[in-house]
């Protein structure tokens, strides 16, 4: 059984940093792309951040500077390091891995961003 977990979300002030985790079990976690979504209430969900089987980073252009992925295949676990929070990065994150036809999700996080 495949599962995705996600953690690490939560309420945080303007200026402030979260790093959400997401830990995989029942895949062969090195051979996936990891990639991080947003969704906030009323809006599509969004691709954040994506990191290949082979470490390549790519972000949107709306995190990039401010956010960084990062993987570590011994514990199956990929993360986002958020910094300089901003109340538009308010959403559910949510960590999916892709590897051919492959695509699993998780359940999400709540990151809210507010004074």
């Amino acid at each position: 059984q495949v599962q995705l977990v996600e953690s690490g979300g939560g309420l945080v002030q303007p200026g402030g940093s979260l790093r959400l985790s997401c830990t995989a079990s029942g895949i062969s976690f090195s051979n996936y792309a990891m990639n991080w979504y947003r969704q906030a209430p009323g809006k599509q969900r969004d691709l954040v951040s994506t990191i290949t089987r082979d470490g390549i980073t790519i972000y949107a252009d709306s995190v990039k500077g401010r956010f960084t992925i990062s993987r570590d295949n011994g514990k199956n676990t990929v993360y986002l390091q958020m910094n300089s929070l901003k109340p538009e990065d308010t959403a559910v994150y949510s960590c999916n891995a892709k590897w051919l036809s492959l695509s699993y999700w998780g359940q999400g996080t709540q990151v809210t961003v507010s004074s």
